[in-house]
């Protein structure tokens, strides 16, 4: 049984999983508790789910965001804007309809 509240920011070792995660976020509406992998899988568990974990408090691991990191290629190119080729104005590329043509009907 759990007996580690859950603290969003904290990491917590899955003893049963063999498991690293963080908590990120609480819902309110639900009470889940959203968790994140150290392989940036995302979940979630219930309160009474999580009463039932066998938890420890870890410290966060050093390489954790690695898998979640740009290569060095994308990394070049990560401040760059993309503007699509024909983003001009959208609206003048719409063709109207003659409101005095009543053939459709």
């Amino acid at each position: 049984m759990a007996k580690i509240s859950a603290v969003i920011g904290q990491w917590y070792h899955d003893v049963a999983r063999e498991r690293l995660f963080e908590v990120v976020a609480f819902d309110d509406y639900s009470g889940a508790i959203e968790v994140q992998y150290e392989d940036g899988t995302v979940d979630e568990f219930d309160s009474e789910t999580w009463r039932e974990l066998v938890l420890l408090a870890a410290a966060q691991p050093d390489d954790w965001r690695s898998s979640l990191e740009l290569s060095e290629e994308d990394r070049l190119f990560a401040d760059d804007v993309l503007v699509p080729a024909n983003s001009g104005d959208l609206l003048s590329a719409l063709e109207m309809d003659d409101p005095l043509e009543w053939d459709e009907f």
